[in-house]
């Protein structure tokens, strides 16, 4: 008999109803979709005569033909080695200014710092495709101010070339530059919340002992910030994988981009230029592959020295 104080026990089915909405959710938009790619990607569309008339198109299994082709193209080659070295530059650098950011933000006797805070964070606030615009308009010869000063340093005698940022080669780094002015914020939140987390009393020790400001970032707050600096590593790599919104919005204003600049640009044209969703589908089923085989490659390479972990 149930004593008087004892509350029933909840059903056992309860956990399951709370998370019934989200694991139909996920589903729904996840699951379904990425399996419907999947299966796009096994498929073609096969015309018979002129492809005029009922059932003259319809759609077959084509096996492993469209993932030869996607390996094969060249677009796709290309697209991706421009990804590696636009992640090349743009990793460290945006997360070498995060962390001195956070750094500054958290030492004793920084001024304005919520305001710092707030002015370095609020770009990430910006959409992507709204910040493309306002620097490409930056960038553009016919409006942009650093023509204008150029050209007013020339016309004092500098002598110096008038720049295009639009062009073949500095297009490169002007992506880069919108992609770093936006994503420097979050990680810099990230890790300044992070560096907030870690205990006062460790850095009044470290005081006491004689170290200086430099010598606490250095041997005490870096190492500690060592796991969510993998985890902003991580994000940061997914994210450059998948740069579309930068050089598809700019692409209007130059010739420099071209429809394959991206791996996902080139998956986009496949899919709504070309009409031949099933090259997409077989594309980008490949980039979401070496987007997780890079993503666990690199958490299962540092997990021991970031989270106290053995490899197994």
């Amino acid at each position: 008999m149930r004593s008087p104080g004892t509350r029933g026990a909840a059903p056992r089915g309860v956990p399951y109803l709370f998370l019934a909405p989200a694991v139909l959710l996920f589903t729904l938009f996840l699951v379904v979709p990425v399996g419907y790619a999947v299966y796009l990607s096994f498929r073609k569309v096969q015309v018979k005569g002129l492809g005029l008339g009922r059932g003259a198109r319809r759609e077959v299994f084509t096996g492993l033909d469209n993932y030869r082709s996607a390996l094969t193209d060249p677009d796709l080659w290309s697209g991706s080695l421009r990804v590696l070295a636009y992640g090349a530059l743009l990793l460290p650098v945006m997360l070498g200014l995060a962390l001195v950011f956070a750094l500054l933000l958290d030492r004793p006797g920084t001024g304005l710092r919520r305001f710092a805070r707030i002015t370095i964070f609020l770009p990430y606030a910006v959409p992507a495709v709204i910040a493309s615009l306002l620097w490409g308009f930056l960038y553009l010869p016919a409006v942009s101010p650093l023509n204008d000063l150029v050209s007013w340093l020339n016309r004092h005698g500098a002598g110096l070339p008038e720049p295009n940022l639009l062009g073949s080669g500095p297009v490169f780094y002007a992506v880069v530059n919108i992609a770093l002015w936006g994503g420097v914020g979050f990680n810099m939140i990230v890790l300044f919340t992070a560096l907030r987390a870690i205990p006062r009393e460790i850095y009044e020790s470290a005081r006491l002992d004689g170290c200086s400001e430099w010598q606490i970032a250095l041997r005490i707050k870096i190492p500690l910030l060592f796991p969510p600096l993998i985890m902003t590593t991580v994000f940061s790599l997914i994210a450059t994988l998948q740069v579309f919104s930068e050089p598809m919005t700019l692409r209007p204003l130059t010739n420099s981009i071209s429809s394959f600049w991206t791996p996902l640009m080139k998956i986009y044209r496949d899919a709504f230029a070309r009409d031949d969703i099933y090259a997409a589908a077989a594309s980008s089923v490949v980039i979401a592959a070496v987007t997780l085989v890079l993503s666990f490659g690199f958490l299962r390479l540092v997990q021991r020295q970031a989270f106290g972990q053995e490899q197994r």
